[in-house]
């Protein structure tokens, strides 16, 4: 079984729990070694539970870090890092033919599996609560963005980790305040090890957003703000992060 097969059948596998489980599983076998990369090509979407109901951002619940938007929050939460494990697979999967280097491929095995635990862990939070994943309804925003970046790598990094991925590290400090304030150390706890490793992600898309514009004879800065000019349907608007972006390598030239 190839490298891609693997990303194939964690896409196709709809129960979160063994989404997770086979996330793990793939990963070990692949840091085995001599597992070839293969061409296994991706599913157009990936596989879903039937619950949670899928909306428009703008009709979503409320939410809030408070004791009745806090099940909203962690809902959402694990909704999105369920669409990151997925967008991890299908950028392996989608891209092969890109030849790009096996560190490639390592990186995104390696973000695979953090956000397959950030799941687990968001999950287990989740039943804690008293309530289960597709007890809320969710909204499909990520994968609008991979839908529409599904023809291009460097699109695609430009919008997931670069956009919407980094997003993430501008509000989530403040988000673990808040919930600390309402004395939910629990989920915050859950939040600060997610912090810690969107900064290692968004480094990986970086490194290999530049990698690709450099095989390109692309200017780094000026294609990301084309690329957001032509695909992104929403907007940048401070504040931004920029101790965690320029940690993770994004300088402010991206953003201005």
């Amino acid at each position: 079984m190839t490298l891609t097969d693997l990303a194939c059948r964690v896409l196709t596998t709809a129960d979160p729990t063994q989404k997770i489980a086979l996330t793990k599983q793939a990963a070990a076998i692949w840091r085995g070694g001599g597992v070839e990369i293969g061409s296994a090509k991706p599913p157009q979407r990936p596989a879903r539970p039937a619950r949670p109901e899928l909306k428009r951002a703008g009709e979503m619940p409320k939410r809030s870090t408070g004791p009745k938007g806090r099940l909203a929050l962690v809902h959402a939460l694990a909704h999105i890092e369920l669409n990151a494990v997925d967008l991890a697979w299908d950028i392996i999967a989608r891209f092969v033919g890109e030849n790009m280097p096996r560190g490639f491929f390592d990186d995104w095995v390696d973000v695979a599996v953090e956000e397959a635990e950030h799941t687990a862990e968001l999950l287990r939070r989740l039943g804690e609560l008293g309530m289960a994943y597709g007890d809320l309804p969710a909204h499909d925003g990520l994968w609008e963005a991979a839908d529409i970046t599904a023809d291009d790598l460097l699109a695609r990094l430009a919008l997931i980790p670069l956009t919407l991925e980094a997003r993430g590290l501008d509000t989530t400090p403040m988000t673990c305040v808040k919930l600390r304030g309402n004395s939910d150390e629990a989920t915050a706890v859950v939040l600060d090890q997610i912090f810690t490793d969107e900064i290692k992600h968004l480094a990986i898309g970086i490194r290999w957003f530049e990698f690709g514009c450099a095989r390109r004879k692309l200017e780094p800065h000026a294609h990301y703000k084309a690329l957001l000019t032509e695909r992104f349907t929403g907007s940048l608007k401070p504040p931004f992060n920029m101790e965690a972006r320029t940690e993770a390598g994004m300088s402010a030239d991206y953003l201005t």
